[in-house]
């Protein structure tokens, strides 16, 4: 972790630079920080590491052709 100290002259500044630093990281790693924060809200409201995920259900319709 880069723990580098950095002053900025505007807070618009600020949100370029970290904009334009979560772009320069690889998917893999947005994928996984995303998850990261997901986790830790889900742990905030109360809610276990387990917690159900969305279901997707399968439904087959057969049609009759006569």
């Amino acid at each position: 972790m880069d723990k580098t100290i950095k002053r900025y002259a505007s807070p618009e500044l600020i949100k370029i630079t970290g904009y334009r630093d979560w772009q320069r990281l690889p998917a893999s790693d947005r994928i996984r920080a995303v998850s990261d924060i997901t986790w830790a809200a889900y742990a905030l409201n109360g809610h276990a590491a387990d917690a159900p995920r969305l279901q997707r259900t399968l439904v087959r319709v057969q049609r009759n052709t006569k």
